[in-house]
């Protein structure tokens, strides 16, 4: 007789933390679906505020987060797609933004935001990810100094202009005390981007857009 009411009793509290587990799953599911608008909202934001510190808004008129692509090259640090936003001025491509990869910084791969037109003009670029020596290579971040912004309005002169270097190669950009390694890989990412960016005009018709295949 105990042993039944036992059984009785396990059931019942089965049920009921079945019935709960529902419960809790299925507002879970509500909340997600109520907040992803904004989360997604919020997300465009956030990548529109990032295009305007890259790229001047009275270089282009089109909404560039509705002209993403997907381009795959080494120039842009590795072998997977890259997304390339594309600038329009009057419906004519002026310049793109290309989220790229600096593969050799001290800690690893470094993700960037590179803007520049199809000219070698480099109208900016900032990091999007990246996990250097905080007080040292960190200093690539712009919360952390205004190194990044040294890139603004540069214009690269082909492949081999030397400038485009730290300033212990030769170059004229500034290189960090005890951190070399990081900056260095920065300026050549952005140089070999910058340079990948003058090739797209010939390379748009054959572009696959964002969300066409799996990245």
């Amino acid at each position: 007789m105990e042993k039944g009411k036992m059984l009785q009793t396990m059931r019942r509290h089965g049920v009921t933390l079945a019935v709960f587990g529902a419960l809790m799953t299925g507002m879970t599911a509500v909340v997600n679906l109520l907040t992803k608008p904004t989360i997604e909202h919020q997300a465009m934001l956030q990548q529109k505020n990032l295009f305007d510190e890259v790229i001047p808004s009275s270089v282009y008129d089109n909404n560039m987060q509705n002209e993403c692509y997907n381009v795959t090259d080494e120039s842009l640090g590795t072998a997977t797609p890259h997304r390339l936003y594309l600038a329009r001025k009057d419906g004519k491509p002026v310049a793109a933004a290309i989220e790229t990869t600096a593969p050799d910084g001290y800690s690893g791969a470094i993700q960037l935001l590179v803007a520049a037109d199809f000219h070698g003009k480099v109208y900016g670029s900032r990091v999007l990810e990246q996990h250097e020596t905080p007080g040292l290579g960190d200093k690539i971040e712009v919360r952390v100094s205004d190194w990044i912004k040294s890139f603004a309005n540069q214009v690269i002169n082909g492949p081999d202009d030397a400038r485009w270097a730290v300033k212990k190669d030769g170059g004229m950009y500034d290189q960090f005390t005890g951190a070399t390694i990081t900056p260095r890989a920065v300026v050549r990412s952005v140089k070999r981007t910058a340079l990948f960016i003058e090739t797209v005009p010939s390379q748009l018709s054959h572009l696959t857009p964002c969300g066409a295949r799996d990245e």
